[in-house]
């Protein structure tokens, strides 16, 4: 399996300062019974290329902090900073950007685009963020995960695991300085998502890539740096 070099143009240089500062952060939705109060005063500090296991039961918030912490939902109250980027000042357009740039999301389900191929999958979004070298670089990256020989394969085409390592490469080829994964072995079998897992450590530590991982799995949380508990919305002390 071929890996990127330290020397290469996608090696990151992260500070060792808190990637990621969340303050006192609530988020509330309204439901038809009435408001449901989802997060209720998170607080939390992820230092630069740290990663951090998020465990806790179903319901307790831990996707719905992922999805702020993408900005992907807006929090009711508190602050969420994101490298430089207060993401409770931005605007859709700015937010979207940032996740463009600077986040990187892998979820359970792979959610690639079927009518491309695995190379295109992870060159658009590149080429959408203006990377004249799009194509190369999806190439270099879908390589560094084992699938070299499956650029020109559909999804359709590609078993679980491998539909899954496109979306690991998609997510790291940006050189995004977080990385936001939820679940993102649980539609494979242990084998598999073994070897999924162990790419996307290989790849966050050669990158330094800051990681928040929400998994079930015990196992896979404590190969993190840090594993935070969540219960009822709150950060378990």
């Amino acid at each position: 399996m071929d890996t990127i070099s330290p020397a290469s143009p996608h090696r990151l240089d992260i500070s060792a300062e808190s990637h990621v500062v969340v303050r006192d952060l609530h988020l509330t939705l309204h439901s038809a019974a009435g408001p449901v109060n989802i997060l209720r005063g998170i607080d939390l500090d992820i230092a630069g290329g740290q990663s951090i296991g998020l465990v806790g039961p179903s319901g307790s918030g831990k996707t719905s902090l992922l999805m702020v912490l993408a900005g992907l939902e807006h929090a009711t109250s508190g602050s969420v900073r994101v490298g430089e980027a207060e993401l409770t000042r931005l605007d859709e357009d700015q937010l979207a950007r940032l996740r463009r740039d600077r986040i990187g999301i892998v979820f359970q389900s792979f959610h690639l685009i079927p009518s491309m191929s695995a190379l295109e999958n992870v060159a658009v979004p590149l080429e959408l963020a203006g990377n004249r070298d799009a194509m190369a670089v999806a190439a270099e990256t879908l390589r560094a995960v084992g699938l070299g020989h499956r650029l020109t394969h559909f999804p359709g085409q590609l078993s679980g695991g491998e539909q899954q390592r496109v979306a690991l490469a998609r997510a790291f080829a940006p050189k995004p300085g977080l990385l936001l994964a939820d679940e993102p072995t649980g539609n494979l079998d242990q084998a598999t998502g073994d070897i999924v897992m162990d790419l996307l450590f290989s790849m966050q530590r050669q990158f330094g890539t800051t990681l928040l991982l929400i998994t079930h799995d015990p196992r896979l949380a404590t190969r993190c740096a840090r594993v935070v508990h969540m219960a009822d919305g709150r950060i378990e002390k």
